[in-house]
């Protein structure tokens, strides 16, 4: 009679999320997602090919998880500053993480980026302000409106720079107006 499984997929998956969150890539072993879990490195491996495979699997619960619990949470009503609210607060409530994903490189910056450029290209397109810019300049504006949110958010994370949620809100407020603008005419 075969044994039965008691340890799933998703457990693993679950048990290298809070590694990475707590410890960050550098806790990222079979050894310490077993340790969390309680159990040996046997059943990660019968769950997954390998570690990159668990890696993998690992970035596409992180991108689910910032797309519906980060960048979506309402603070404004305007989405694309809410969104870049949304990540300095990440920087700021999960620096562990944050520095994981988006200082240290460990999922790939190119992987990275993507999601932050297709959820800001997505609300451009919702954006009265932005949703007859042409794709170039969208683009564009993403990226200066990225250099920002990234700055702040870096700076607050690594603790050098102390502001609250009205500071973040107004510096930013000033900032993608200011691009907006500079978008809609220079053209």
């Amino acid at each position: 009679m075969a044994r039965k499984k008691t340890i799933t997929k998703l457990q693993i998956l679950n048990a290298a999320y809070e590694v990475v969150r707590t410890e960050g890539f550098g806790g990222f072993t079979a050894r310490n997602i077993a340790k969390k879990m309680k159990c040996s490195t046997q059943p990660i491996y019968l769950e997954f090919k390998n570690m990159d495979d668990l890696k993998n699997e690992l970035f596409e619960k992180i991108k689910n998880y910032l797309k519906q619990e980060v960048y979506s949470n309402e603070h404004t009503g305007d989405a694309l500053l809410d969104a870049c609210i949304n990540y300095i607060q990440f920087a700021d409530k999960e620096k562990v993480l944050f520095r994981a994903l988006y200082i240290e490189n460990h999922l790939g910056i190119e992987k990275m980026h993507k999601i932050s450029l297709d959820f800001a290209m997505r609300l451009m397109e919702e954006n009265e302000d932005t949703k007859n810019l042409s794709k170039e300049d969208k683009f564009e504006l993403f990226t200066k409106i990225w250099i920002v949110a990234q700055g702040i958010a870096s700076l607050i994370s690594s603790g050098l720079l102390p502001m609250n949620e009205e500071d973040i809100e107004s510096n930013l407020r000033d900032a993608l107006s200011d691009m907006i603008l500079g978008a809609r005419y220079s053209k």
